[in-house]
């Protein structure tokens, strides 16, 4: 009798072993294959446009493969003025950008600002690491072969998941004048570490979307500013302290008291506004000698 109860238990849990392994596997699998929804939070939804902060603005449309993405083209007023290419983060779009467009026109800069696939009024599905990397580098082409503007006036400007996508396309176009940075990571990976420090799992073999800024900035030769927040609740301004520590001159860090993920520009004020702008003055002097 006592045999067939420690049998009957032993049954019981290899069947409870077996389903907990279940549950386990299926959870790795489940997160392997959407992970994405987990990085990427688009929406189609625009709040706002530029003529709404009185910019003048072009709608732009821009072919990626046998789609298209939305973006807006705002010149400066100034001739021969230096070209922001902005790269917005993981949950914002084109609607959130205006107020930050008018920070950087009024610094006498032109901006084209893109919506990645599957975000705003862009075409396609659901983004990827590899779908926002073409979008980046469609934009790219546009600039420099449709508008005809020279790699050496075009500054890249990225925010958090953006700063990320702005790296790799510093990576594949090293004649870029300069890289701008705010809230962004080292990688992927370090990430997954940083927000889930107590899930025991096989991150390497989950992980597929890398977006691995750090070993790229180490072979890159490119001006950077790199802007954090102290407060970031999101992304710790420690990985912009690495990014910097890895990347070779010329190179700037600005840590900004107090200011969180998404404050930098109306935490820093004038701070923040002398830092782009010096950054620009320098990277402008540089590719004019």
């Amino acid at each position: 009798m006592s045999f067939w109860v420690n049998h009957s238990l032993l049954k019981k849990l290899c069947i409870s072993g077996g389903i907990c392994i279940l549950i386990y596997l299926g959870l790795i699998l489940s997160l392997r294959v959407g992970q994405t929804r987990l990085m990427f939070f688009p929406s189609e939804v625009l709040r706002n446009r530029p003529s709404a902060v009185g910019l003048h603005y072009e709608d732009v449309w821009i072919q990626v493969q046998q789609e298209k993405i939305n973006a807006w083209w705002i010149p400066s007023t100034h001739p021969n003025s230096p070209v922001i290419l902005y790269l917005h983060g993981n949950g914002s779009n084109l609607g959130d950008l205006p107020e930050k467009i008018l920070l950087l026109h009024q610094l006498g800069l032109s901006v084209l600002a893109i919506d990645y696939r599957g975000y705003g009024l862009s075409q396609g599905a659901f983004p990827s690491e590899q779908s926002v990397y073409q979008d980046a580098i469609a934009a790219w082409n546009y600039l420099t072969v449709e508008r005809g503007i020279p790699p050496q006036k075009i500054i890249l400007f990225g925010h958090s998941l953006g700063g990320a996508i702005a790296i790799e396309l510093a990576y594949q176009h090293r004649d870029v004048a300069g890289v701008i940075v705010e809230g962004t990571y080292t990688s992927m990976r370090k990430m997954a570490d940083y927000t889930f420090p107590y899930l025991w799992l096989p991150i390497d073999l989950i992980l597929t979307q890398q977006f691995n800024s750090i070993e790229k900035v180490r072979v890159l030769n490119i001006p950077f500013l790199f802007i954090h927040g102290t407060d970031d609740r999101v992304v710790p301004y420690q990985m912009s302290q690495e990014l910097y520590a890895a990347t070779s001159s010329p190179k700037t860090l600005l840590l900004i008291p107090n200011a969180g993920h998404d404050n930098l520009a109306a935490t820093g004020g004038q701070k923040y506004l002398k830092a782009i702008s010096d950054f620009i003055e320098s990277v402008n002097l540089e590719t004019t000698r």
